[in-house]
């Protein structure tokens, strides 16, 4: 069979996953199919005052702790967020020490971990959605769960329980060692160069490992080839940044639409020296603002068409991502990845029934949970669509829907790559879909492809998974069939006319 023209989209049929590296601590804890349960006990009388004089000063109250019966005594507890902390709730967040005055005390391997008040996500959802999807594609991200949390015997509510990921285990999971010098970029890690002069760097980033050494050297360098290499700008950058796994992370904030990152609000986000690569690791962080939570002042409307390649304003605020989409090769990577997830695993028919099966998992817990930001109503309405809120806490607005998202980002982005040459095919229960059906879907003799619309006439074109052209079929009736004899084993795209695309698995 003769092969024709090959699309540029090829790359959308490669799946070029990282595989995670093996994990052995929390596997339980985050493997489990569960919502686990946790008490927090303390005996000092006035507690929640300690609590919140420590808040400011970052300092660790002490307390038991029971971890699905596990009881471990002693452990360091203390208030933790920003605008998750700073509303009048009593529903804090928390971050939780084990072996903060007991050394080697740990449940699962783990020795830290966060427990998120689902501040601002009526669907308490959204964090644990993100968190999934970037471990899903091998990324440098924390793994959620829910639990359902007491303290003192009463019930606080249902939490997110959020891995650590400036730990010992974090990095030799992810990246094999752990000697190398890690950053978060807050409070505004913009990556912006000041000067050469490590302590100039010190009010906008932290150093959460090797802090006695305090060596920012590799940090100043790596700003420094970011900021002032010119035409050999991308050779520069390679010698110190993973690229390819940074264009991930990238891609998945924007398909997120997550402005509390790097791209948005500038911080929100890890970078780890690997000393093995002797490259810098871009680690996510902090997703909970995740299905256009954080509006920056854009409408609801603006965030579901947010463009792929947005980057905050003013030109140069964000100059690694301004100076990498000045990158053919970069912007090709960026542009095939979104293409990529869109593809297959960024679409409702993907994840409608994961958000299905986790709020089915969460919902007691929810409707128990008398703390709660929201009522059991905008927990169930928010699943799917967006609702209107009123009043403090946490304040008026709109907050965008799990599926109504999915279905309007979807959109917006298949129309942008079209534009840049990238075609995604259409699933059948996509909006979109319902003028063809093609059945059976996967097939192995014979395939029918079944036009609702107008057209007196419709052109189907097969590509195969390199891109290529494979066959041109026109059909004048209101169906057509395809043998499928003539192709081989894999996975197909077929374009109706100029607007419409679809997946088609062949099978012998």
């Amino acid at each position: 069979m003769k092969l024709k023209k090959r699309l540029s989209f090829f790359a959308l049929f490669s799946i070029l996953s990282n595989p995670i590296l093996a994990q052995t601590e929390g596997n339980i804890i985050f493997g489990a199919p569960q919502v686990h349960e946790i008490y927090m006990t303390f005996s000092q009388t006035n507690y929640w005052d300690s609590l919140t004089l420590y808040m400011p000063l970052d300092q660790y109250l002490t307390g038991n702790i029971q971890i699905d019966g596990t009881v471990i005594s002693n452990v360091g507890i203390k208030f933790k967020g920003n605008s998750s902390y700073n509303n009048p709730s009593d529903k804090k967040s928390f971050k939780i020490s084990l072996n903060e005055y007991v050394a080697g005390q740990n449940v699962d391997g783990l020795k830290k971990f966060n427990l998120n008040n689902g501040f601002k996500d009526p669907s308490f959802l959204r964090e644990k959605l993100a968190c999934d999807f970037y471990n899903e594609q091998g990324l440098g991200a924390p793994r959620c769960a829910f639990t359902k949390v007491y303290i003192n015997g009463s019930y606080w509510g249902l939490y997110t329980f959020i891995e650590e990921i400036d730990t010992k285990q974090f990095l030799n999971k992810h990246f094999g060692n752990k000697q190398g010098n890690m950053f978060k970029g807050d409070p505004s890690g913009d990556l912006k160069w000041i000067n050469s002069t490590p302590s100039s760097y010190y009010t906008k980033y932290e150093l959460h490992t090797n802090e006695t050494i305090n060596d920012w050297s590799d940090l100043v360098s790596f700003i420094n080839k970011i900021n002032n290499t010119g035409t050999y700008f991308s050779d520069s950058l390679e010698t110190i940044f993973n690229t390819g796994s940074f264009v991930k992370q990238w891609a998945a904030i924007n398909i997120f639409a997550n402005l509390d990152s790097y791209i948005g609000s500038g911080h929100n986000y890890y970078i780890y020296h690997d000393t093995l690569s002797n490259k810098f690791e871009w680690v996510a962080w902090d997703v909970n603002e995740s299905f256009g939570n954080f509006n920056m002042g854009m409408t609801s409307t603006q965030l579901k068409n947010l463009s792929m390649f947005f980057v905050s304003i003013p030109s140069g605020s964000r100059p690694l991502m301004q100076k990498m989409l000045q990158n053919n090769n970069y912007k090709t990577e960026f542009i095939n990845t979104i293409c990529q997830w869109l593809n297959y695993d960024f679409s409702n028919a993907a994840l409608d029934g994961k958000i299905d099966s986790l709020a089915n998992a969460i919902r007691i817990a929810v409707y128990a949970d008398t703390k709660k930001f929201y009522s059991n109503q905008q927990f169930e309405d928010n699943l799917t669509t967006d609702i209107t809120t009123t009043g403090p806490p946490p304040g008026g607005g709109t907050i965008l829907g799990l599926k109504s998202f999915i279905t309007a980002r979807r959109n917006s982005l298949i129309t942008e790559l079209a534009l840049n040459n990238c075609f995604v095919a259409i699933d059948e229960n996509h909006p979109f879909s319902n003028a063809v059906h093609v059945y059976p879907n996967p097939a192995s003799n014979l395939v029918t492809i079944e036009f609702n619309g107008k057209e007196k006439e419709n052109r189907i074109t097969i590509f195969n998974a390199f891109g290529q052209e494979t066959k041109t079929i026109i059909s004048t009736n209101k169906t057509a069939k395809i043998n499928t004899s003539e192709f081989s084993e894999g996975f197909y795209i077929l374009k109706i006319n100029e607007d419409q695309f679809l997946k088609l698995q062949i099978l012998k």
